[in-house]
């Protein structure tokens, strides 16, 4: 459980650093780039630990993946981006994939002998 609750960190500090990103650059700021790039090593090492009990495939797409969607989100109410019908179509392929590659590895632990 321990794992879960790292990889949800790593998530957050991904989020968070990319949005810092996008921030300092309409911002200019200097210091903004720092926090960023404190919060995506931060999510690294978060991860490294979360795939110590996770295979690496699933801790990968559930980072990546939830990322992704929930940058989009914040990018829309935050900086004004837009989401076209494409992109909502490439968000749901996003959570399909990810509800797919979460089940799949369900069934591989539960087969697995060791």
């Amino acid at each position: 459980m321990r794992a879960w609750g790292l990889l949800a960190l790593a998530i957050v500090a991904e989020i968070m650093g990319t949005l810092t990103m996008k921030w300092s650059s309409l911002n200019q700021s200097q210091s903004g780039y720092l926090i960023m790039l404190g919060m995506i090593a931060c999510s690294y090492i978060f991860l490294s630990f979360a795939i110590k009990r996770i295979a690496l495939g699933v801790a990968y797409a559930l980072w990546e993946g939830i990322g992704i969607m929930l940058i989009t989100l914040f990018s829309v109410h935050l900086f004004d981006e837009t989401v076209s019908p494409l992109k909502i179509c490439g968000l749901v392929t996003l959570i399909v994939g990810i509800l797919l590659m979460k089940t799949g590895s369900k069934k591989e632990a539960d087969h697995d002998p060791a």
